[in-house]
């Protein structure tokens, strides 16, 4: 049996900053249930998980058929409850992404495309969709379920330069080990006026600190980073690119709140988890960056540099 190695930081990963600490340890509830410290960096605020295994060994902690995004299972109550919110969510993305573009379509790359929800609903639309996903499996979902081929995630380094005039990581970016490498790719991706979404979970939500080490969205190890919106910002502009503005997921305060009961007392609350859900989107409501999970709407910073001028 191969020996699982595993990833200690000594410096943030983001930010290299060495100013880095403990802040709680959380459970992983998915698959091994095992504990692994979560880590914050005192100069860009960005949380990580130390102890992560490495690319090659994270795998096993995606088998799960309770791992929604890659089983598409509608096994118990939560999950139900997300797909049948889903469509919902779906049409919200479409309209965000039209709005942003001007409602022009063109070559939309996906990453991370899971069972290929979201690339099947966009090529519907008629946009040209390439969709990458590393679990074979869920690739296998994705044609079973939607009729749609998606490529295995490494295709990312060999894509055209400039190609795309979107490109959508949907909880993707907290998964992604080489996190320098693959922004910078995605920036070369990126068309000179195309626009990047950022959907990522919010550690700084009401949510997140009412449930602190239960909160589902810390979803160790398979969650490597925890970002808030100032970390984001600083990372993002040390890649050469802007924050746009900044869009609330309202739907993922209540899943990751009844997750986050579940997780905590033994048993889903239906009850309890729409409350918390609720009172987190109530703060959401006077402060846009306290939601549960936000999407980071992204350009290139040297292009709207030059617009500003004009």
């Amino acid at each position: 049996m191969q020996k699982e190695e595993s990833i200690f930081y000594s410096s943030c990963p983001a930010c290299e900053s060495l100013s880095i600490r403990k802040v709680l340890t959380a459970k992983d509830y998915t698959v091994s249930n095992q504990p692994f410290e979560v880590w914050e960096c005192g100069n860009c605020t960005l949380r990580f998980t130390q102890g992560i295994p490495v690319e090659q060994q994270i795998g096993k902690y995606y088998q799960s058929d309770n791992y929604i995004s890659h089983s598409n299972t509608s096994k118990g109550l939560i999950n139900k409850l997300y797909l049948l919110a889903r469509n919902t969510t779906l049409s919200l993305k479409k309209r965000l992404i039209h709005k942003e573009t001007g409602g022009q379509k063109g070559n939309l790359l996906d990453i991370g495309a899971g069972t290929g929800a979201f690339a099947s609903y966009m090529k519907a639309q008629r946009w040209n969709v390439t969709g990458l996903e590393p679990d074979a499996a869920a690739r296998e979902n994705a044609k079973q379920l939607h009729d749609i081929s998606l490529q295995p995630v490494e295709e990312l380094f060999q894509l055209p330069a400039g190609h795309f005039q979107v490109i959508t990581l949907w909880h993707v970016l907290e998964h992604v080990h080489q996190l320098h490498a693959n922004i910078e790719q995605i920036k070369k991706l990126l068309s000179n006026e195309g626009v990047l979404f950022i959907a990522v979970p919010n550690y700084t939500s009401y949510d997140a600190a009412v449930y602190r080490e239960y909160w589902a969205a810390y979803d160790v190890p398979r969650h490597l980073y925890h970002f808030s919106p100032s970390s984001m910002r600083i990372f993002l502009s040390s890649h050469g690119l802007r924050l746009k503005r900044v869009r609330p997921m309202w739907f993922d305060s209540y899943y990751v709140s009844l997750l986050s009961e579940k997780y905590k007392t033994g048993k889903a609350s239906l009850l309890k988890g729409y409350w918390y859900g609720s009172l987190s989107n109530l703060k959401t409501i006077f402060n846009k960056e306290k939601s549960s999970s936000l999407i980071y709407v992204i350009v290139k910073r040297e292009t709207t540099d030059v617009r500003r001028q004009m």
